[in-house]
């Protein structure tokens, strides 16, 4: 099979393809260029299985196997049947299609799928001389995206999102995903080697996620992806770059990152979820309320996802956990304090303006991500 370089997109949330791109260059990655949504680069499938490794912002790694514009289903087939899916699969894969259709003359996601899925068989019939493919394998998984008329057909070599990095088998009320907190610790002053505490941290998310910064430990480490599966993947040394991130890892460093929160039971889904990350010892719990917080050494870093009040009624008992924050922030004068919410009225109430601010999205809701230095 083909092991050549090929155009590679990385899906990433609004707000955080700057990063994205930051980090697939630090990978070492070629002609990377953000774009909204996402970032495009160069990548053999070594590198494109290394950036599913190590990628701890990025949602999903595709390969773009086709690109143009589309404005008729001809014009689609045409453009699927372009694509050498000869070199890329054996035939017994299970081909699942997908399609996403934004402002475009083909608004239909399941004529999409069903118009990429005949030319993908008719190419493969027609290069193969067979006429059965049964799709009992491995998952294929073939996105179609069509914005505007321009259309890519993009080969999703991660499977399950990069969020999911495995340690998380139990979710909260309101659970942060794990790209979202690792972008908040990335973005924030925090480095390895300084304290960090998460005064609202619910089921652990933000402080494991530095721990994995900590150890410099590859964030898909623990999971499987779906090119693993991939026929033109089998020789391209898959085992032998999963080896090579294990040993650029660090020894963990104990006593330095830390969360509490007023709520026990996320707090055991947080030692749940270290446990499964096998970073016992590594972060701390506490049950406690912001009142009463109080950290013991002289500098540090608190990061916090607080609630929003987004429904009316929890409005006000938000806004006094600001008010809070903001006496924390107070009593605690050597340390950095970063807080994201989707509340304009946070600064406000936390009483001081930001140093620095980011618009962000948790999902879909639009927030901002304040920094108090």
């Amino acid at each position: 099979m083909a092991q050549s370089v090929r155009p590679c997109y990385a899906a990433a949330a609004f707000g955080l393809e700057g990063l994205v791109a930051d980090e697939l260059k630090r990978i070492g990655m070629q002609d990377v260029r953000a774009e909204n949504g996402g970032v495009r680069f160069s990548a053999d499938p070594a590198d494109i299985f290394r950036c599913n490794l190590l990628s701890r912002f990025s949602d999903r790694m595709f390969m773009i196997l086709a690109e143009g514009d589309c404005r008729t289903f001809e014009d689609l087939f045409q453009l699927v049947s372009g694509v050498s899916w000869e070199t890329l699969a054996d035939g017994t894969e299970a081909f699942n299609i997908s399609a996403k259709c934004v402002r475009s003359q083909l608004m239909s996601p399941r004529d999409c799928q069903a118009v990429t899925k005949k030319a993908l068989l008719e190419r493969l019939k027609k290069k193969t001389r067979r006429n059965i493919f049964p799709e009992k394998g491995a998952d294929f998984p073939v996105q179609v995206s069509l914005r505007n008329d321009h259309t890519l057909v993009l080969l999703n070599t991660s499977g399950a999102s990069l969020s999911r990095r495995g340690y998380r088998t139990w979710n909260g009320e309101a659970p942060l995903r794990e790209t979202l907190a690792a972008a908040l610790v990335a973005l924030s002053p925090w480095r390895p080697g300084l304290p960090l505490h998460d005064p609202c941290c619910g089921t652990g998310t933000i402080p494991i996620e530095a721990a994995l910064m900590q150890q410099n430990r590859a964030p898909g480490r623990s999971r499987s992806f779906a090119m693993e599966s991939f026929a033109f993947s089998a020789s391209a040394g898959l085992e032998a770059v999963r080896r090579s991130c294990t040993k650029a890892e660090r020894a963990p460093q104990e006593g330095l990152l830390s969360g509490s929160d007023l709520d026990p039971e996320p707090l055991e889904l947080a030692r749940r979820h270290l446990r499964q990350a096998g970073l016992s010892g590594v972060v701390s719990f506490e049950c406690l309320p912001l009142q009463q917080l109080s950290l013991p050494q002289e500098r540090g870093v608190m990061i916090c996802n607080p609630p929003y009040g987004e429904r009316l009624e929890n409005q006000n008992s938000c806004r006094q956990l600001y008010r809070d924050l903001g006496l924390l922030k107070a009593r605690h004068p050597g340390w950095s304090l970063c807080a994201i919410t989707s509340d304009p009225a946070f600064e406000r109430f936390f009483g001081k303006r930001a140093d620095k601010k980011r618009r962000l999205y948790n999902g879909r809701l639009e927030c901002t991500y304040y920094i108090y230095r």
